[in-house]
């Protein structure tokens, strides 16, 4: 029996400093993220970070937190419910760190007899420290709990016409009624190390002008060459001046470098280029959290506007629009009756 199991980054339970820190002691223990022998990642994480950090993001929590619960969580709910509703096979959520963990969810699908799962990251862009390491920990946990299950996993989803579109008329929906004097593609930074960690040809990807832009099959993992990728497509779709829109990486930590140009110099800069009318959209996720609600949403038009704009619009993820529930549907449902391998499925 085929079941679907959806996978997002997850939450605290509560936006309390105690549960705060127990779910970044998850998250940045990870090895993916924090990508440094174990020894000198133990040091930062439980040394340093977790005596400072918890207070700080607890506070941050708190000012995205809704009544019903994390909205991360309850958007990814309100999502799989709504899939639920229209597949033709069962449908579970799990969540990479927290305690709607992974096991959990395939634990749901194994009580339903299901020994066939796609599993769906809910990321549309490839990287190290977000859809990676959702597939190596959903192979841990299948091969430790659950080895008689089947797994299949979704690739990344950040060219498909129909993420495109469903995108791309989010923001037309919001930019037909404004006037905006330019477009920010904020993706979610990472380390430029994780760029060439990612590479399997281990020479393509340099970074600099011109490897995103040559053919490779470094494409299929690189962060940076999906995203771009992503808001060429949407700028297409949209028919924008290309001096309309362009991309930066926000979230960046520790000293080393990141992706650039980064996305609060960009706010900084606008204004003083007399772009004071700004629309920002954040398709790295498709669900609002913690990054896009608090850090773009609420300090990113702070920041904008100390810098001399005047205008901000951001710009909700596609969270559980009806026509992102219909397109995540019809994948599931073609895999459902198709049993396609990893590199046909739909998506």
């Amino acid at each position: 029996m085929k079941g679907v199991l959806l996978i997002n980054l997850g939450s605290p339970d509560t936006p309390n400093p105690k549960d705060v820190k127990r779910y970044l002691a998850e998250f940045l223990m990870d090895e993916r993220v924090i990508d440094v022998p174990k020894w000198l990642r133990t040091f930062l994480v439980k040394g340093i970070i977790l005596n400072t950090r918890p207070k700080k993001s607890a506070k941050a929590y708190q000012k995205i937190w809704w009544d019903e619960g994390s909205p991360l969580i309850i958007i990814s709910e309100r999502f799989q419910e709504k899939i639920q509703a229209r597949a033709k096979v069962p449908v579970a959520l799990g969540m990479r760190y927290g305690s709607m963990s992974i096991q959990k969810g395939l634990q749901e699908l194994h009580d339903k007899g299901v020994d066939e799962v796609l599993v769906v990251p809910l990321y549309p862009h490839y990287a190290m420290s977000s859809y990676e390491t959702v597939v190596v920990k959903t192979k841990e946990e299948q091969q430790a709990h659950f080895p008689n299950m089947e797994l299949t996993i979704m690739p990344p989803f950040y060219k498909h016409p129909d993420y495109i579109r469903v995108l791309s008329e989010k923001i037309k929906s919001y930019i037909k009624d404004i006037d905006y004097d330019h477009i920010l593609f904020s993706y979610h930074g990472i380390p430029e190390r994780h760029i060439r960690k990612s590479d399997p040809t281990k020479s393509h990807c340099k970074i600099d002008g011109s490897c995103c832009n040559t053919p490779s099959k470094a494409h299929d993992y690189c962060y940076r060459h999906q995203c771009f990728e992503t808001t060429k497509l949407v700028g297409e779709y949209l028919e924008l001046d290309k001096d309309t829109f362009s991309n930066s990486f926000q979230s960046r930590l520790g000293g080393d470098p990141w992706l650039k140009p980064y996305t609060d110099k960009e706010f900084e800069r606008f204004p003083q280029e007399g772009k004071k009318n700004l629309v920002v959209i954040t398709p790295a996720f498709v669900a609002d959290c913690l990054e896009t609600l608090e850090e773009i949403a609420m300090e990113g038009e702070e920041e904008f506007k100390e810098a001399g704009g005047e205008q901000y619009q951001h710009i909700p993820c596609l969270n559980d629009d009806d026509d992102w529930v219909k397109v995540m549907t019809r994948w599931i449902n073609e895999w459902s009756v198709t049993s396609q391998p990893k590199e046909e499925i739909t998506a």
